[in-house]
């Protein structure tokens, strides 16, 4: 045995008369969800095709009603819904100023 084994080995157990406590320490960490209302709010001004940007737009303030509430899996729930409207709505718009670009030249293209 160790020096120090035989030390405790004699002493024995604490003869301390106050019970033992113990503490719990909660750590609240604040999940970072994304904002996508300023993206909404550029498509639903520039980028709104067929009207979806105004649905984005929904979605991302029910996102900060969700986050305002400390309902953090709503609020993740519907950043994720905002997000992949958005990137939708961006693509729809893009094609859109394409076509709509492109149409006018083929067509005095083939008139003249």
């Amino acid at each position: 045995m160790l020096k120090e084994e035989q030390e405790v080995a004699a002493l024995g157990a604490p003869h301390n008369p106050t019970p033992l406590t113990s503490t719990a320490i909660h750590i609240h960490s604040k999940t970072s969800v994304l904002d996508h209302v300023v993206w909404s709010l550029f498509n639903t001004f520039f980028m709104n095709s067929c009207c979806l940007g105004f649905i984005v737009f929904a979605y991302s303030m029910k996102f900060r009603d969700r986050k305002m509430v400390d309902n953090l899996i709503g609020a993740q729930a519907y950043a994720s819904t905002t997000k992949c409207l958005n990137i939708w709505v961006l693509i729809l718009g893009i094609i859109m100023t394409i076509l709509l670009i492109i149409i006018p030249i083929l067509i005095l293209q083939v008139y003249q």
